[in-house]
């Protein structure tokens, strides 16, 4: 394996997180609030650290780079990330606890928006901040966010193996004959909407300040507010604004580019975005019917159940009001739609609408042979044939998927919490969603869990948002063997 080439990329990538940390910075200068040396702090560190895997991997003559360093790469990335990354809270002593922090950090990046903390507005703004910018940097990716800005590598072989290890989906395709100019799409994609949902909670009457974090949290998916209250106290239509792009940030990006280049039959055709938009349709109908006699009016239904199916479907996690209070249908309706998550290459967690429509068909193609075993049927999507290995991949991943979710359930069970707080807690923070039902619910945070299941639960984000792969690579002798 190619160690010295992942290390430079890894020293890119720290650079990289240092720069992304100077807006908080001067957000800390300005406000005078006592962080500005911890944010100091940590840029040094970062960038001791970037100079150092420089130095060492700088002699590299070999361009090998396979699969398997694309892994490696991306695994060790989001660790280091989240490492530096927590600093910020530490040091300045306002998450006193470096696990805490850890924690936080690793919500952050993975765009999970599970939180310890008991008064969000007693942060500072600067870490408020750069709280909310985890979100956006982790939510289409940091590595794919280095290819789209950092000159140079255009047609290096590592750039395809570090977007299929980071991207989320079953398979991942170029939209262009570059990974580099792919990158760039994706992210001029990403920043468009991330600035239209701005503008909108603008003229809304949101505070620039907050406008800014909450468009974070919405593009990435992620759900870290600046309120105790979530999304509870902005208005119908801030809600509503936030439903919306919610829902738009679940989309397959490759939808927006072919509605991009004009291809729109392919788009609105998309058998995963038919598949996301009608459970979402249907979802929101039935829970607006169940929850009705709750509130005043059908409009008033109609908007909280809307937003609470459309961060749960994108595994956003703000909260309009505390759905843990519903009838036992929306909360159950709720918990299936936190496993089956958004569709493949969104900033969206959860096991995907693509896995999921592959998982069905892979299904009814089952049967079919058991009934007429000599007959050949290949599973089609958008009616083309899938490859068999990308459906091997998929019942290998759902196996790992219920396999590692219940290893996390099991594990956190050790601190003595109900049951229905458990299974949800491990559910929410592997699907990348952050709340749950119970002691994690809307309205309730992570505090109480011991540091041991803090680590589970941060592990368990970092697998769900990085698709287990690249994480339990890590741990595997071949991945690490220089003769592979």
């Amino acid at each position: 394996m190619n160690i010295k080439f992942v290390g430079n990329i890894l020293g890119r990538i720290l650079l990289l997180e240092a720069l992304m940390l100077i807006p908080s910075t001067v957000i800390a200068l300005v406000d005078a609030d006592g962080t500005f040396r911890p944010f100091v702090g940590t840029i040094s560190l970062l960038l001791i650290a970037s100079a150092s895997l420089y130095r060492i991997t700088r002699d590299n003559e070999s361009r090998r780079y396979y699969a398997q360093e694309g892994f490696i790469t991306v695994g060790l990335a989001w660790i280091f990330l989240s490492l530096f990354g927590a600093m910020p809270f530490w040091f300045s002593g306002q998450v006193p606890s470096y696990i805490d922090a850890f924690f936080e950090t690793v919500s952050g990046f993975t765009t999970t928006g599970a939180s310890i903390l008991t008064n969000v507005e007693g942060l500072s703004r600067s870490l408020l901040f750069w709280r909310s910018f985890t979100h956006w940097l982790g939510g289409m990716g940091i590595l794919v966010f280095m290819l789209a800005i950092v000159p140079g590598g255009s047609d290096s072989s590592y750039s395809l193996h570090l977007m299929r290890a980071e991207s989320p989906g079953p398979s991942v395709s170029k939209l262009t004959p570059r990974m580099k100019s792919t990158a760039m799409i994706l992210y001029g994609l990403y920043f468009v909407l991330t600035v239209i949902c701005l503008l909108l909670y603008l003229l809304g009457g949101m505070p620039l300040f907050e406008a800014f974090c909450h468009a974070f949290g919405t593009a990435g998916t992620g759900g870290f507010g600046v309120l105790n209250s979530s999304m509870a106290e902005y208005s119908p239509y801030i809600q509503w604004v936030t439903t919306i792009f919610m829902a738009l940030f679940g989309v397959n990006f490759s939808v927006y580019f072919f509605i991009m280049i004009r291809e729109y039959a392919a788009a609105l055709l998309d058998e995963e975005l038919r598949l996301y938009v009608g459970i979402m349709v249907i979802s929101t109908a039935l829970i607006t019917f169940d929850i009705n006699p709750l509130y005043g009016t059908i409009g008033e239904s109609l908007r909280h159940a809307a937003f609470q199916v459309s961060t749960i479907m994108t595994t956003t996690g703000y909260a309009t009001t505390d759905f843990d209070l519903w009838p036992s249908f929306s909360k159950t309706l709720l918990v299936l739609l936190m496993l089956l998550g958004a569709s493949a290459g969104s900033t969206g967690g959860g096991l995907k609408m693509a896995r999921v429509l592959l998982l069905i068909k892979t299904l009814k193609r089952n049967i079919t042979q058991s009934l007429r075993p000599r007959a050949v049927r290949s599973i089609l999507i958008n009616k083309y044939p899938m490859d068999e290995q990308i459906v091997q991949n998929t019942n290998a991943y759902f196996s790992a998927y219920c396999i590692l979710t219940a290893a996390a359930v099991l594990l956190i069970s050790l601190d003595g919490n109900p049951f229905t707080t458990n299974i949800t807690a491990a559910i929410a923070c592997f699907n990348n969603i952050g709340p749950g039902l119970e002691m994690v619910g809307p309205t309730c945070n992570y505090a109480f869990f011991s540091p041991f299941s803090k680590l589970v639960l941060s592990a368990a984000m970092l697998l769900g948002r990085l698709e287990i792969f690249p994480i339990l690579a890590l741990f595997s002798k071949r991945a690490w063997n220089r003769a592979l």
